[in-house]
């Protein structure tokens, strides 16, 4: 009998150790639930909008609208859309325009045939990229530039330069 309680006294021991440990990962895996996944088989015709993250990786034909969200295309995932989102990161390929309030990611493996719109642009080497690109200038900072838009009202010609030194300070910043 002394044996069993010794035993018992161990599993005791064991157990409260374990459980701190295996809450730590439950918390990081409700995390990512926020984003809904369109998976590799799916496919999907027709107008996608929400107001969650979205993650494509089968292939999505229509219009998607996330204004306030992120939306990923990824490796083997394929857009034949017109995409309207606050973030874009494009890993499979896309054909249609990405309208952005914020940024477009093209990582290497992407492709987009279409046009762009956004504040920001990244396209990694290895990129496609075929179409027009627009680079906005930030909408978040109309303050800003409303202070600054009387000088060129003023002086017509420097007008198109003034534009260009505050799209080079936005690209770096």
């Amino acid at each position: 009998m002394l044996h069993s309680s010794e035993n018992s006294y161990d599993v005791k021991s064991t157990s409260p150790a374990s459980n701190p440990n295996s809450y730590n990962p439950v918390k990081t895996t409700s995390v990512p639930v926020e984003q809904a996944t369109i998976g590799r088989s799916l496919v999907i015709k027709g107008e996608l909008s929400g107001a969650e993250a979205l993650y494509i990786d089968g292939r999505v034909e229509g219009k998607i609208s996330l204004p306030d969200h992120r939306v990923t295309i990824g490796r083997n995932g394929s857009a034949q859309a017109n995409i309207t989102a606050r973030e874009v990161v494009v890993m499979g390929k896309v054909n249609g325009n990405i309208d952005c309030t914020d940024r477009v990611d093209i990582r290497s493996e992407g492709s987009v045939t279409g046009d762009v719109t956004t504040m920001r642009i990244s396209v990694e080497d290895g990129a496609l990229l075929k179409g027009g690109i627009q680079v906005r200038s930030g909408e978040k900072k109309q303050p800003n530039h409303a202070q600054s838009q009387p000088k060129p009202a003023e002086a017509p010609k420097p007008a198109a330069t003034e534009p260009q030194k505050t799209l080079a300070g936005t690209a770096s910043s």
